[in-house]
């Protein structure tokens, strides 16, 4: 059971007023044009492009406690070092790549490099990736323990809270409000660390307090295991919001710098949130909820003030993320269907048809969030199907030698995810051993061995031409 004092509702009340202050301030600064609402007119500097790229990244911080508490820096080997490799071979092959083209979305890009049909295709996967749901669901279920309201009318108020700027300001209002809960999320997440060395102590008492497994790196798990959660971070290339913060940097350089200094900072927050989820497992009973590891951490060792400063960066923590996700939805919905399926494509509609992206997304969130009440569940699902089907079409977008013709990259999507999906229901009626393969795994096989051949095959026609 969690308590707030008056100071830590007053610091949480002021938190949630800055962030929407910044947003409609932010809002007043767009021009009108659909460029400028989708994209900061494409002049998005070093500053703003690493706030946010940095704060977006760790909405499913409650997520990343439950981990750390149950297996220690195993957590860190599988959630943070992967990604960091892949977002450096993001920064030094895609990044500039995806400014120069000067595009708005990955559909836009498939679109472009294998034609209509493709386009459709790849625009309902990233709309289905982007959901906002499992940060929507995370967020209401903070506002929810907070301020003791039911979580039907938190999922609707984290959804206004959100809307409110960002249907007036579009990307510009989301990047701003990211400079705020850049700067709280480190600060809070400070705050418990050093807590929490002052009143336990340092390595000695971690190493008294900790299943020996927790200070392995490797956990005790399998290689296998490990390389699955290697191979899900692939997904680095393809993630629609490092595209569309290429797309809105003010060069390629610019881009390709931001992701670089990103992947440090990635690192320092992620030093600060293992210290937390391995003092929150020395410090707390083991038999709790780890998914509550952090707050009840909080709980224990903080005192008024500082408290409601740490909740402050779990909210500005998985709100940042909320905000791009939901914003990207938006985008996905009406710039790559309502616009691009428009009799007229007046440039003008542009922008009506992205706020109204933006409501429908949103309302969609809600209505899978009350049906899928749990955020790993929607993550697994969604992720592990829907994701193996547009990888390897993104890489062959920028780089003409890994490209295929568009019939077998269009069987490629489809197969992939039917594959993913297929493997997802049946594989608990498979033996035991088979069962343990991830459907995220049978949809990249699937999808690698159709590229593989479309290659061979273009390979082979090259060879026979005279």
């Amino acid at each position: 059971m969690v308590s707030f004092s008056p100071i830590d509702i007053f610091i949480l009340i002021s938190f949630f007023a800055a962030v929407i202050a910044a947003g409609l301030y932010a809002a007043k600064k767009n021009t009108g044009a659909s460029e400028d609402y989708l994209l900061s007119g494409r002049k998005v500097g070093l500053f703003l492009f690493v706030t946010t790229s940095v704060s977006t990244w760790y909405g499913g911080i409650l997520g990343i406690g439950e981990f750390t508490f149950n297996y220690g820096l195993l957590s860190w080997l599988t959630q943070g070092l992967p990604y960091y490799l892949f977002a450096i071979l993001f920064a030094i092959f895609f990044a500039g790549k995806i400014r120069t083209a000067s595009l708005f979305t990955i559909p836009d890009k498939i679109r472009k490099e294998y034609g209509d049909t493709a386009g459709v295709i790849s625009s309902v996967i990233v709309f289905i990736l982007v959901s906002p749901a499992p940060y929507l669901l995370m967020t209401a279920n903070l506002i929810s323990l907070v301020f003791n309201i039911s979580i039907i009318w938190s999922l609707l108020l984290s959804l206004i809270l959100s809307l409110l700027y960002l249907v007036k300001g579009g990307f510009r209002s989301d990047l701003y409000t990211d400079v705020i809960q850049f700067f709280v999320m480190f600060a809070g997440f400070a705050i418990i660390v050093f807590a929490s060395y002052y009143s336990s102590g340092g390595i000695t008492f971690l190493q008294e307090k900790l299943p020996q497994s927790h200070l392995k790196l490797t956990g005790n798990a399998s290689p296998v295991y490990i390389l699955v959660w290697f191979l899900i971070a692939s997904w680095t290339f393809a993630d629609p919001g490092f595209h569309q913060r290429c797309y809105a940097a003010k060069s390629g350089r610019t881009a390709k710098t931001g992701i670089l200094i990103s992947v440090i900072l990635w690192a320092l927050f992620d030093f600060l949130t293992t210290s937390t989820g391995l003092y929150a497992r020395a410090i707390l009973p083991a038999d709790i909820n780890p998914v509550l590891s952090f707050p009840l951490l909080a709980e224990r060792i903080l005192a008024p003030g500082f408290k409601g400063f740490f909740y402050a960066a779990l909210f500005a923590t998985i709100m940042s993320t909320l905000n791009s996700f939901l914003f990207l939805s938006g985008t996905t919905l009406g710039k790559d269907f309502f616009y691009n399926l428009a009799v007229s494509r007046d440039d003008s509609k542009l922008r009506k048809f992205t706020i109204l992206g933006l409501i429908l997304s949103g309302v969609t969130a809600v209505i899978i969030a009350i049906l899928i009440p749990s955020v790993i569940g929607i993550w697994y699902t969604i992720g592990s199907i829907f994701i193996p089907g547009i990888i390897f079409p993104v890489i062959g977008a920028y780089y003409s030698k890994f490209m295929i013709s568009r019939k077998l990259v269009i069987a490629e999507m489809l197969l992939a995810v039917v594959a993913s999906a297929v493997w997802y229901f049946l594989r608990n009626s498979t033996g035991i051993e088979i069962s343990q393969i991830e459907p995220m795994i049978a949809g990249l096989l699937t999808a690698g061995i159709i590229h593989l051949w479309g290659l061979i095959k273009k390979t082979d026609g090259k060879t026979r031409q005279p």
